[in-house]
């Protein structure tokens, strides 16, 4: 039997919307890996289609008309809904990796040590990790799970919280017998403090207001180098628990405060609603969040 869709020139609908929006043919071409020919043989059938002109051309100038402008947003929503259809089909296989983005932080420091446990117990579920700090878009992805540091507000998905963190001031032992512990609210200006993206000390000051301290240390942007940088004494930094908690233990570093910054952060476990059903997905949720509720948080927490 016939359907409506028999006569639709779908592919042609993909070239329509690519040169909306490059206002390009040969651009169109090249996002479409096709020749500037073929994408405007696609619009002359789309317009044969429909019975009307869909762009104007002044020479190499591209200009939308009133019908492709209401046309387009509907081809785009049209398209969209079909990746993600597509994305999510890709997705249900049972067979394949389980695609994991979470930081790099994370990866190496807390899930690394601990993922022999989930391979002894999972030996047939693959693991393929990415590293991210970036929102995931799932529809337009391969991941089926995302691991955030946030607040867990992500609309439409589930968010499961995970590991609640704290800031503590952290140092080599060498480092604390020279310069001493750190009070909360102290002057810092006789440390030699390591700043990092974590938190800026003036979180430990109990201050808003800009640093009035000499450094004397290296600023570092990832959380694996602050560590290592306090590790070989270069100064004092402030660090997620959780990321420091494992250098404490081999007492390569040691808490330089009593006193510890609970944050309003946590990690989270994210991924599609759908996805919870894939029993790779459900595997790995059921162990992780196993391993986090054993993960101790520091005394005074």
């Amino acid at each position: 039997m016939p359907t409506a869709y028999d006569r639709l020139p779908l592919g042609a609908l993909r070239g329509f919307e690519a040169v909306a929006t490059h206002l390009s043919f040969s651009a169109a071409a090249d996002a479409l890996n096709v020749t500037p020919a073929a994408v405007s043989q696609q619009i002359k059938t789309l317009e044969g289609y429909i019975q009307v002109p869909l762009f104007r051309c002044s020479g190499r100038r591209v200009e939308i008309t009133e019908e492709g402008l209401e046309l387009l947003p509907a081809v785009r929503a049209g398209l969209e809904k079909l990746e993600s259809a597509l994305q999510q089909i890709r997705h249900h296989r049972r067979a394949g990796p389980l695609q994991l983005t979470l930081l790099a932080s994370f990866l190496q420091i807390w899930l690394l040590p601990r993922i022999r446990s989930f391979r002894r117990k999972y030996p047939n579920v693959e693991l393929r990790f990415h590293t991210s700090r970036e929102l995931v878009d799932f529809s337009r992805s391969t991941h089926h799970v995302a691991i955030r540091f946030g607040r867990g507000n992500y609309p439409t998905l589930h968010s499961e919280k995970l590991l609640d963190d704290w800031l503590v001031p952290v140092a080599s032992p060498d480092l604390i017998k020279q310069y001493g512990m750190i009070e909360r609210g102290a002057d810092l200006s006789k440390y030699p403090l390591l700043d990092g993206d974590d938190a800026p000390w003036s979180v430990w000051r109990r201050t808003d207001e800009a640093a009035a301290w000499n450094s004397r240390a290296p600023t570092i942007d990832d959380s694996a180098g602050l560590m290592i940088a306090a590790e070989e004494g270069l100064g004092y930094a402030l660090v997620r628990w959780t990321v420091v908690s494992r250098a404490l233990h081999k007492g390569t570093l040691r808490l330089a405060a009593k006193e510890v910054v609970p944050l309003a952060s946590a990690y989270y476990f994210v991924c599609p609603k759908s996805f919870l059903a894939l029993p790779k997905v459900a595997q790995f949720r059921e162990w992780i969040i196993a391993a986090a509720r054993e993960f101790p948080g520091p005394r005074g927490s």
